[in-house]
Parts: C-alpha cells; structure tokens; sequence
C-alpha cells in the first residue's frame, strides 16, 4: 500500500524514525532532490496514527517541492512530521534523536521548524547534525523565520490586491485573519502598521486578546469569522479552511495568507467561478524558506529580503498564466514550478555542491 502512494506521488524516499527511549516517532518525505537537497521543515503535531501522519509528510513535502521550485530557489522539497504533543512532549533528547536521523541521510534532507517547533528545537536537532536551519545566529542561522514569512506575505498580497482592485494601499482595506499562531500574529502586525482594518479569530483565546489589546483588532469567534462582510479573507492556521462548506460562506473578494494547502484546487476552481480571486498559498508563504535557504550557502539577511520581494512578481506571473489560460491560479503556479523542475531536471545535475555552513561537519570539525 505505501509502495503504491509512493509511486503515485513520486517521492523518492520515506524515512520511518522510532527511538523509545527519546519517545521518538516521526516520519521524513523526501519528494525531490532534483534542483537539490530537500528542504522542509519539522512539524510536530498529536497524529491519530501512523496512516494519518504518512498521510500529511507525504502531502507536505510535495508542496515543499513546488514552493521552493516557485521561488527560485536551489532546494528540492522534503517535509517531517513527528508525533506528539508539542505543549507537553518536547524534550531535548527528543530533538537530538531526531536530529540523529536526519543526519543519517547524510545531506538528502534539511529540516526546519515549522507548526509545533520553534527556533529551541532547532537548536537541538543542530546538536547532532549540521543539515538544519533556522538556528540562531550564533551559529550562522538566521534565527526564527517567522518574521521573514508574514513579510514575504505581504509582497504577495501587494500583489493580489493590485491585480483585483488596482493598487496595493492595505490601509484602504479590510481583513478577516484566520489563525494568530507565530505566523499569523506577525501578518496581524504588519497589516497594522499599514493601517488595515483586522478582525480575527483563534481557538486560542489568549491569542486573540493580544490581537486586540496590541494591534487594535476586533475579535470574532473562530466560526464565524467566514461571514464577515470584508476586503480579503487570510487563512493563517491549518490545512484546509476553505471547502465546500465554508467558500460559500465567504464575502471576501481576495483570498491571501500564510497557511499551507488552504484549498483544494477543486474548491480553487469554484472560487475563480465566485469570482474570488485567490493566491495560492505555496507561493505567498514562501518567505520563510527563501530566507533559511540562504543558511546553505553562508546567510545575508539583506538578500534574503531583497530576495523575498521577488514573491510580488512571482504571484503575478502566476495571475497573468491564470488569465491567459483561463485557469485557476492553483494550477497556473504548478505548471510554472513543473516547468523549472522539467528545466533544471535535464542538466542531470548531482544532487548538490556542499554548502560551506557544512563543510566542517563533513571534515569532522563540530
């Protein structure tokens, strides 16, 4: 049965990591090594069960693969998921058992943090293997990538709304913001400080209370957040917000926020029928990973902004591909990844030069 998900969904390898005694189950996807090493972070979530958790490794790192090739960047796309209970089984033992297979893979795979690990966790995983990123700078890393992706948000946006209503003035609007995780409350902020008008919503009441008290939000309970009568409607929590169920409850006009794989594309196409415009989600929240990418090759932080500015003219390729082929964004961004990786996949090149922020574990200097 995994033998033939892998062969429908072209991964090229699956890596199931247990250590009992570190309390360790977790699963690495790596989907491609073709334009170089797989880069995706480690998410770490309380699975119902191994099926489940194949399930969201094998789909998280294929978007890695398509986010990364829309960015321009030389990664490929890989994704793991530990299981368990981030407010309550995360250990440094638990990291550093992690961080021992990753570097089993001897370069294949490069984690990060992602929902349910931080900058900390990183830190740890850094203790047994040189193949992470988004660690302190301390270390050559560029800390939490956080920031780096609400920013990168905000040049897809820009984006957006000058295609829809012809020009990028957020203060002239107003948000529905779905999700005030670390992520979320950073798009919160900037939205602020442009002036938009913020309503908001999250399971976590704590959240929403800063929302309010520091960014002059105006909370709204988490179901209810899909009827509000506003400019742009910002998915920046889990999977799958918008669905047959909840699309048509929307007022929005622009869908764009940071969340992954925030619709299907069945449910995109239906949005482009309402009239909806929306920008796909891998390739408005791919700041992150544009930034830590960077760690590879030795981090400049004024590149890495300069390069997240590049997401603006990345989404609008995209609407221009959706326009002239009378097709749903969702499929104009994969055919532009598709078509980068087809490109670079014929060089035939080897999986990757060693970037130098690697080259002392591999002379055993750590």
């Amino acid at each position: 049965m995994i033998f033939e998900t892998l062969d429908t969904s072209g991964h090229e390898q699956v890596v199931f990591c247990h250590n009992p005694d570190a309390g360790l189950k977790a699963i690495i996807a790596v989907h491609s090594t073709v334009l170089g090493p797989a880069l995706g972070g480690v998410r770490m979530r309380p699975y119902a069960d191994t099926q489940t958790a194949l399930t969201d490794a094998l789909r998280l790192s294929r978007t890695m693969t398509y986010k990364n090739a829309l960015a321009g960047l030389n990664v490929g796309g890989g994704k793991a998921v530990l299981i368990g209970d981030s407010s309550q089984d995360k250990s440094e033992v638990l990291f550093r058992a992690f961080g021992r297979y990753v570097d089993s893979l001897g370069g294949r795979y490069i984690t990060a943090e992602d929902v349910g690990t931080d900058v900390n966790d990183m830190e740890n995983v850094y203790r047994e293997t040189e193949y992470v990123v988004g660690v302190h700078q301390v270390h050559g890393g560029s800390g939490d990538p956080a920031p780096f992706t609400a920013y990168g948000a905000l040049q897809g946006l820009m984006a957006t709304l000058n295609r829809k209503f012809g020009n990028e003035e957020i203060g002239k609007y107003s948000f529905a913001v779905q999700g005030l995780g670390h992520i979320g409350m950073e798009y919160v902020k900037l939205l602020k400080e442009r002036g938009a008008k913020l309503f908001v919503s999250d399971l976590n009441p704590k959240l929403v209370e800063h929302a309010v008290e520091e960014y002059g939000a105006e909370a709204v309970k988490p179901d209810e957040i899909y009827d509000l009568p506003v400019d742009v409607f910002s998915p920046c929590a889990l999977e799958y917000a918008i669905n047959a169920e909840t699309l048509p409850r929307l007022k929005a006009k622009v869908i764009c926020g940071t969340a992954n794989n925030q619709m299907s594309h069945v449910t995109g196409v239906e949005a482009a029928k309402r009239g909806i415009l929306y920008a796909p989600d891998y390739a408005v929240n791919a700041g992150g990973v544009i930034n830590v990418s960077l760690e590879i090759d030795g981090y400049n932080r004024e590149r890495a902004m300069r390069m997240m500015r590049t997401i603006y003219h990345t989404v609008g390729k995209i609407f221009d591909l959706a326009e002239r082929e009378n097709i749903a964004p969702q499929y104009a961004a994969d055919q532009i990844a598709e078509k980068r990786i087809a490109a670079i996949g014929k060089l035939k090149l080897p999986l990757g030069r060693t970037a130098p922020r690697f080259m002392g574990h591999l002379r055993g200097e750590r």
